[in-house]
């Protein structure tokens, strides 16, 4: 009896080391990434945020082989990548106030500009406006142009209204967007766009028009001013066709 009773409780401690290590590996199965991987696939253990953009990183997977990761469960919609994860809040050029995932279901081309730019902005400008021009009518109203400005303290939503009507932008397929200083330059970020102000009213910038996809992915970018744009009107139509 002694030796069935020795044998019990060795398994009996056998079995409640082993509960104890799998509860304890359960506790550190959660890591946390970028929503935007600005570092690509680096990962943290502790909660924080991302050192390029600033975004809090969030949870995106198990260590325990479990496929469905946190971020999948809290919407399982929208990719890890997509800037529909960004929740800052943007003014329209008619007075409304959305989020970027309000502009989910289209495809979209992106710019960041300024309106009081004299030099690069126009020929951006004309750059979009060149794109439009390329694309089939009975596509137009699947594609939004999107412009954002960064310099919102001088681009008010009337300043942009006023903009949008004076460069023939006024139509439904173009938005314009201000938001805080703070979420400009957490979007330029995301888009690797550089900017700098160099005096109050002119800033420097990068010249890149961003094409996204109906789910706010990155699928393309055009730098440079004046250049061909090909390619960017491809990948455009390429989005249609999906």
């Amino acid at each position: 009896m002694k030796i069935i009773k020795f044998v019990l409780i060795l398994l009996f401690t056998s079995l409640t080391i082993v509960s104890c290590k799998n509860n304890s590996e359960s506790k550190e199965t959660i890591v946390y990434q970028c929503p935007m991987k600005c570092e690509g696939e680096k990962t943290y253990t502790k909660e924080g945020s991302c050192p390029v953009c600033n975004m809090d990183i969030k949870p995106v997977q198990h260590n325990n082989n479990n496929n469905n990761s946190v971020e999948s469960h809290q919407n399982d919609e929208i990719s890890e990548t997509s800037i529909f994860n960004l929740t800052s809040k943007w003014n329209t050029e008619e007075g409304n106030t959305i989020e970027l995932k309000d502009l989910k279901g289209k495809t979209l081309v992106m710019v960041m500009i300024y309106t009081t730019c004299k030099a690069a902005c126009p020929r951006l400008v004309a750059d979009m406006r060149s794109i439009e021009a390329k694309i089939p009518d009975k596509f137009i109203d699947d594609i939004n142009f999107v412009m954002v400005s960064i310099d919102p303290e001088t681009d008010t939503p009337k300043r942009l209204k006023a903009f949008a009507i004076e460069n023939f932008m006024d139509d439904k397929q173009w938005t314009f967007l201000q938001g805080e200083i703070s979420d400009v330059r957490e979007f330029a970020n995301v888009l690797a766009v550089k900017y700098k102000q160099i005096s109050p009213m002119d800033f420097s910038h990068s010249n890149i028009i961003s094409v996204f996809n109906s789910n706010g992915e990155l699928v393309h970018q055009q730098e440079g001013l004046g250049v061909d744009n090909k390619e960017t009107i491809t990948k455009i139509l390429e989005l249609q066709d999906k």
